[in-house]
């Protein structure tokens, strides 16, 4: 069975819950705009879940925010994908993107439910890492300049800790 999540926004304001295959905050993101949104120690921590199992208690207070993405020739694009964050406090919650419209992404700070260590963590985006930060790469950890090709279900089942 699925484990249950449940998250909120430092204020209040929002609280959620989703069931979750994959607990295991193992990708730690460098780029600058989960950095800037979402960012703790230069860094922030997405796991997915279930959009259809997604309960939302405020609403209201929910913000969306979709980054521009500049390429290597300067070309800039809107992203699909919707963080959203808490409008009163700025807690980032959770990323949709209407690509993969059955998953959502909730970012580990905004979960209160105690969530599993994972054997092994992936650095990726290191590319656009603060120049402050020094990653701190275990002996198992893979790291990448952009992103992996292992998806987060994949990574899961690999460590056989996907939860059915």
């Amino acid at each position: 069975m699925p484990l249950l999540l449940e998250g909120s926004c430092r204020c209040g304001a929002v609280a959620f819950t989703v069931n979750s295959h994959t607990p295991y905050p193992y990708q730690l993101c460098y780029c600058a705009i989960c950095r800037k949104t979402a960012g703790g120690g230069g860094f922030a921590i997405n796991i997915m879940g279930d959009v259809r199992t997604l309960k939302v208690k405020g609403r209201r207070a929910i913000g969306t925010y979709r980054a521009e993405i500049g390429d290597e020739a300067g070309k800039c694009e809107t992203s699909t994908g919707e963080r959203n964050f808490c409008r009163k406090c700025g807690t980032a919650l959770w990323l949709f993107d209407p690509e993969w419209p059955e998953l959502m992404h909730p970012f580990a700070t905004a979960i209160d439910t105690p969530l599993p260590i994972p054997p092994a963590r992936t650095h990726l985006m290191l590319r656009y890492k603060a120049s402050w930060v020094e990653p701190i790469i275990g002996p198992n950890d893979l790291t990448f300049e952009l992103y992996p090709k292992e998806s987060i279900e994949a990574w899961h089942k690999r460590h056989g800790l996907w939860i059915e």
